[in-house]
């Protein structure tokens, strides 16, 4: 089981964090300051290390080196309450994976918690891309997905760049990792980054890496992602943030195989395949001048559009049962199913956020629920919209039954409007304008 060390003094934010990462499966311990954590490093090999940058006796970006002696190989992840770019950059000088700034980046931990543990059983020599993501592991049998399923298997047997496409949460992560499992590159590395999450210099220094020198505190040098990558493929999440200075350096990799390293005088030369994921119109984003158009024709050799959950209702189901399972087992409950109610109520949800919303409302359902998912187990926000759909409903059949009425006393009056209006008891101009609005022709008053 992957072993993570949670170093942070104040005690609510600490087991508040610790629930959440042990919800994913992960085995959490916990320290309060320095001392208490090097104590538990002397005892403990971790897999990854989050670590508060302002402890009682000492600092987090300062406490890498000394984390580093004990566990060279684990991922360190810096949080902070405030953020500070100085200090980010230092700390990823430091060696540390990456940096969050608690509140602001909340929703970001547990992807960058499972991005650090793949980058850690790379460096163990274990294989990160499992049949979880092949593409007989993804649900759904609607025909858009059946058809950008179709799609990704006939380009994952080819290198070309592929650019997916899609709202948030629509599994363009999944896509891409199937594509690489299913190609002849499926035994060497795949890498993923998320562009959003680095200011312009630090995404810079992870996807190309430096040589010792470079700049203060770049003691050794540093492989980039695309060395990391060699041989296997890149994912590019989120490409629609990256910095438009840096979209040059990318497409020269794209054109060349090659890029230099900062600091470095000579190219290093990679064969990596690059697939790339977007939830902006990239189009408009070259309109708007803040993308540039010959990267994304470099990008979007092949093109596929993932469909909103919004679209694919039928698969809602089969997600929320595959969640299901999947959330009580790691919760140790025995859930017998979902109710009817709950299911209807799913199937005609919104879903902005897509599959990632409906898997994070199953797994709130699963951890409130006894026996079964009901209606009291849904968000409040789930229950209000069943509550607007049946007054929705109400709503249109009283407007039948004033429909029928009216029909049936413009046929009483042979048509005749004045006298349907009088015996109606409202306006004649108001009674024109219902006849337009529910569409009563000629054809229906006769008798």
């Amino acid at each position: 089981m992957v072993q993570i060390l949670l170093i942070d003094d104040e005690e609510p934010i600490r087991k508040l964090l610790a629930r959440i990462i042990e919800l994913e499966g992960y085995k959490v311990s916990t320290a309060s300051c320095c001392s208490d954590a090097l104590q538990q490093l002397r005892k403990q090999q971790y897999d990854v290390i989050l670590c508060d940058v302002f402890l009682p006796d000492g600092n987090g970006v300062d406490f890498i080196f000394d984390i580093k002696k004990y566990s060279n190989d684990a991922a360190i992840i810096l949080l902070t309450a405030h953020g500070n770019i100085q200090d980010g950059v230092q700390a990823i000088k430091n060696g540390a994976f990456d940096y969050i700034t608690k509140g602001d980046d909340n929703r970001k931990i547990i992807p960058t918690i499972n991005r650090a543990v793949d980058e850690t059983e790379k460096k163990k020599g274990k294989k990160t891309t499992s049949v979880a993501y092949s593409f007989d592991s993804i649900v759904g049998k609607s025909n858009e997905l059946k058809q950008a399923i179709t799609l990704a298997q006939k380009v994952s047997r080819t290198d070309a760049a592929v650019l997916l496409t899609g709202e948030t949460g629509t599994g363009k992560e999944v896509f891409a990792h199937a594509i690489h499992q299913a190609s002849q590159r499926a035994s060497q590395p795949i890498v993923d980054i998320n562009c959003s999450a680095f200011s312009k210099d630090l995404l810079e220094s992870e996807l190309f890496g430096y040589k010792a020198g470079a700049f203060t505190g770049a003691l050794k040098d540093k492989k980039g992602l695309f060395e990391v990558a060699n041989h296997g493929t890149i994912f590019l999440d989120e490409i629609g943030e990256m910095a438009f200075e840096l979209q040059a350096r990318l497409l020269r990799v794209l054109e060349t195989g090659e890029y230099i390293k900062i600091g470095d005088t000579k190219p290093t030369k990679v064969d990596v395949r690059i697939i790339s994921a977007t939830n902006r119109d990239l189009k408009k984003e070259i309109e708007n001048g803040n993308f540039r158009e010959d990267l994304y024709f470099r990008l979007s050799v092949f093109q596929i559009c993932l469909p909103p959950l919004r679209e694919r209702k039928d698969d809602i189901e089969s997600l929320s049962y595959m969640f299901l399972n999947k959330f009580a087992n790691k919760l140790n409950k025995k859930i017998t199913g979902i109710t009817p109610e709950v299911l209807d109520i799913l199937k005609n949800a919104e879903w902005k956020g897509n599959v990632r919303e409906l898997r994070n409302v199953i797994e709130r359902c699963s951890i409130v629920c006894e026996e079964q998912i009901t209606f009291e187990d849904l968000p409040l926000d789930l229950q209000k919209r069943k509550s607007d759909i049946s007054l929705m409903k109400d709503n249109f059949e009283l407007a039948e039954i004033e429909r029928m009425h009216i029909i049936k006393v413009l046929q009483y009056t042979n048509g005749n409007k004045t006298e349907a209006a009088r015996l109606l008891k409202i306006g004649l101009a108001t009674l024109y304008r219902k006849i337009e609005t529910y569409k009563i022709s000629m054809s229906l008053l006769s008798r």
